[in-house]
């Protein structure tokens, strides 16, 4: 690993990497906030945070304000970046909810996407195994939580890994995006044509698909009723039915006049920090 950068945040550290990464067959970057109780390379438990579209390895530790509470409850916050970098695929670039910026955390496995798009991968093996060797995170107490897309992700990576994640929730989630339009345009690309296929990958989907609740103590998550993507993209209320049918306890709290933005997310950060500590 190659740190770019460390800055002292809240008693702790604020770190910066790039990696080559096996995975993905291309340098990533991600970031990590060590907490106090990190010092002298002493185990805790860790967070993953998966961002949104358009989103990098950046953005959360900028603008959530997560370290205060992170510090205060001896946890280490990892974020990764959201797609695969200077891959030279054709088009990589051209819009903003597909490619560059927009890997969903899915394997793909349709051409010329599957060789790098790999972010399934990446998060839940490559960087969970390096977070958990080469810096102090303990394995065996390890949760993730997203934002949008990276609700999504965090949703459906906790119930395809629940061996690793022990605790998960979400702000704003793609809670069903094989119902959605982001949803279909990614999983289109990258996973092809068959929507059958595309049920591996929608929280949603695997709930209903669960034998009882797999996470008992709990999923969080909150959902801003001003938010601009709430109707046509996210569908909440499809995965709290889903958990419902399973007896998956959720809390799903719809708050008014917050947007999809990082206003809110910095608004509810401590409740999510807290329901991760009490599990970890």
């Amino acid at each position: 690993m190659e740190l770019i950068s460390q800055h002292g945040c809240h008693g702790g550290v604020q770190r910066f990497y790039r990696h080559d990464s096996a995975a993905v067959g291309l340098p990533m970057r991600f970031s990590v906030f060590l907490p106090p109780q990190a010092q002298g390379g002493a185990k805790v438990p860790v967070l993953f945070y998966l961002a949104g579209l358009t989103c990098t390895e950046e953005t959360f530790m900028i603008k959530a304000g997560a370290q205060r509470f992170a510090a205060e409850h001896g946890l280490m916050l990892v974020a990764p970046d959201t797609s695969p970098r200077g891959a030279g695929v054709p088009g990589e670039a051209d819009a903003w909810d597909f490619g560059v910026g927009a890997g969903f955390y899915v394997d793909a496995t349709e051409a010329p996407w599957s060789r790098h798009w790999r972010m399934e991968s990446y998060v839940a093996e490559e960087l969970f195994d390096l977070v958990t060797t080469a810096l102090p995170g303990e394995a065996s107490r390890v949760g993730i939580f997203g934002h949008s897309m990276g609700g999504h992700g965090a949703l459906v990576l906790a119930q395809r890994h629940p061996e690793r994640f022990r605790s998960v929730s979400a702000f704003a989630p793609i809670a069903a995006p094989t119902r959605c339009p982001w949803g279909e345009k990614a999983f289109t690309g990258y996973l092809g044509g068959d929507r059958g296929a595309w049920a591996q990958y929608d929280a949603t989907e695997l709930m209903v698909r669960q034998q009882g609740a797999p996470f008992p103590a709990g999923i969080l998550v909150d959902q801003g009723l001003d938010d601009q993507f709430l109707q046509s993209q996210l569908h909440p209320d499809a995965f709290e039915a889903a958990c419902q049918a399973v007896g998956q306890p959720l809390t799903l709290r719809r708050h008014s006049g917050y947007d999809h933005g990082y206003y809110f997310i910095s608004t509810f950060i401590a409740d999510h920090i807290r329901h991760h500590a009490g599990q970890l």
